[in-house]
């Protein structure tokens, strides 16, 4: 017996520290995960998408939920608004961070540790909390703050809740507002990763900052601009909770703040409809999937051939 507990405890050690078997060991928990929440939701709800979901019961009706759902108004609409939201905001999104990172890892800032704070704190702020204070600030009162900012122009009170014009100003204005810091601090990130003496030989060469910024911070932090592509293009898809809070609800005039997201919450949880909203989130889906893949080509992630 005594011969048999080194063995054992040799043979535990070696799997323990096997190099084979770390890496599965420490990926697992992603994996597990992946797989409950992520994997197996997304095929639950293909299948739901071809299903008449009516409680515990389902039956197969084929494609149905998408013939039904694909002509609807409300649904086109939904469709239109996630994709200028989504365009917009990417347009918003890439340039303003990168340009305020460059600024920020100037030497020649000062203070660069607080404005890094005071950027980054409204990424931290619950979008319920940032809703509701948006929802007040733009007011249909005339003691609201935005309403008050104008009458200082002699404008008159604006009903802000009710334009498509200033809705569309007010989520990209919040849009800005909560995600400028987190971009900027990835494009901070890869800043820090650009080898200063490429800045140095530019400057013995005679180039200004815009020549530098344009030929070589910009191509060299095309991995970090690809990174926030992708995520925003995903982020302004999904974009529901934005919406809701500043409406108080998943109700907008003339369905002007609805989203693709919204939509699938409308007809899955307000009207019962699992069968529909599966639909829209598989079109959702295949939407994001194919416009990601789309881009990662265009840069060149996907389709390089290796040298």
């Amino acid at each position: 017996m005594e011969k048999n507990v080194p063995k054992k405890k040799k043979f535990s050690t070696k799997f323990l520290y096997s190099q084979k078997i770390a890496p599965y060991v420490f990926i697992s928990p992603f994996v597990i995960t992946f797989v409950i929440f992520f994997a197996y939701s997304i095929v639950n709800m293909v299948i739901m998408s071809f299903q008449n979901v009516a409680g515990a019961k389902s039956t197969f009706i084929g494609f149905e939920n998408y013939a039904k759902i694909l002509p609807n108004a409300v649904f086109r609409k939904a469709l239109r608004n996630s994709i200028f939201y989504t365009i917009v905001s990417c347009a918003l999104m890439i340039p303003i961070p990168l340009v305020m990172a460059a600024m920020l890892n100037s030497r020649h800032m000062r203070a660069k540790s607080f404005f890094r704070s005071i950027t980054f704190i409204p990424a931290l702020t619950s979008v319920v909390v940032a809703g509701v204070i948006f929802r007040l600030m733009f007011g249909e009162l005339e003691g609201s703050f935005m309403n008050q900012v104008i009458g200082i122009f002699g404008k008159e009170p604006i009903v802000w809740l009710r334009t498509p014009l200033t809705v569309w100003i007010i989520l990209f204005f919040l849009c800005l507002w909560r995600w400028t810091g987190v971009n900027m601090m990835y494009y901070l990130s890869g800043l820090q990763q650009i080898d200063s003496s490429l800045y140095e030989s530019a400057a013995i060469d005679g180039a200004g900052t815009l020549q530098t910024f344009r030929y070589i911070t910009i191509p060299l932090l095309k991995p970090t601009t690809i990174y926030v592509l992708t995520i925003s293009i995903f982020g302004g898809m999904a974009m529901f909770s934005e919406s809701y809070m500043i409406f108080n609800g998943n109700k907008s005039p003339n369905n002007v703040g609805t989203t693709l997201v919204g939509m699938l919450y409308r007809m899955g949880f307000e009207q019962g409809n699992m069968g529909i909203a599966s639909a829209i989130g598989v079109i959702f889906l295949l939407i994001v999937l194919v416009v990601n893949v789309i881009q990662l080509f265009i840069n060149g992630t996907f389709g390089r051939k290796e040298k």
